[in-house]
């Protein structure tokens, strides 16, 4: 059985239904079993974590960055990258924001540094751009032309209802089972023990 957690933070309920897509999209590949985490959720279920062939990672855009909460998530990973625990899992992420720009991509950026420095290996979006041509439309795959991860947009003054899009929820959707798929032929490394061998192989 492949293991695919989601650990997200939702400030006003919009990324939690970006989340639910991931993980619908996660869902609807055979043979992979999906947790859905809030990071309101205490204390943190590492052991979920832990165990998890590939971890997507979600949060809102807020000035410019991951949102608050989520930042203490990933702060509290510290012993987990002093121990490389994570290296060799598959890790994505997506965002949200009221603005269509919102400067999201700093957002996803972060995620995929934060994956970096842990080891993991980032999946992309994997999409080419929607509505980027006179034949484009609003409800095309990847509107909002990412391809670091999954991007949505949802009105300030609305609640989660209005928003995501149906575009943007379907964009999740595929990046859940974009990861999932991939995450069921992974085969992680065998570690560090061949690295010497390896440079001195090369030297």
């Amino acid at each position: 059985m492949t293991r695919l957690a989601i650990i997200y933070h939702s400030g006003y309920g919009h990324t939690r239904v970006q989340a639910e897509a991931v993980r619908d999209g996660a869902r609807s590949v055979p043979g992979v079993q999906v947790d859905l985490i809030a990071v309101d959720d205490s204390p943190y279920p590492w052991e979920v974590l832990d165990r998890a062939d590939a971890i997507i990672f979600g949060a809102p855009t807020y000035m410019a960055g991951v949102s608050a909460p989520f930042k203490a998530f990933l702060d509290a990973t510290a012993g987990r990258w002093a121990e490389q625990g994570w290296k060799d899992k598959l890790a994505a992420g997506f965002t949200n924001s009221a603005g269509i720009n919102g400067d999201k991509l700093a957002a996803l950026q972060h995620l995929a540094l934060f994956a970096m420095q842990h080891g993991m290996v980032w999946v992309g979006l994997g999409l080419l751009p929607g509505n980027h041509s006179s034949t484009g439309s609003p409800e095309d795959l990847n509107r909002l032309a990412s391809f670091l991860g999954a991007m949505a947009q949802s009105p300030a003054d609305l609640g989660p209802e209005a928003g995501p899009s149906p575009s943007d929820r379907r964009t999740a959707a595929y990046l859940g089972e974009r990861v999932a798929r991939i995450a069921r032929g992974w085969r992680p490394s065998t570690g560090d023990a061949d690295l010497p061998a390896a440079a001195e192989a090369m030297a």
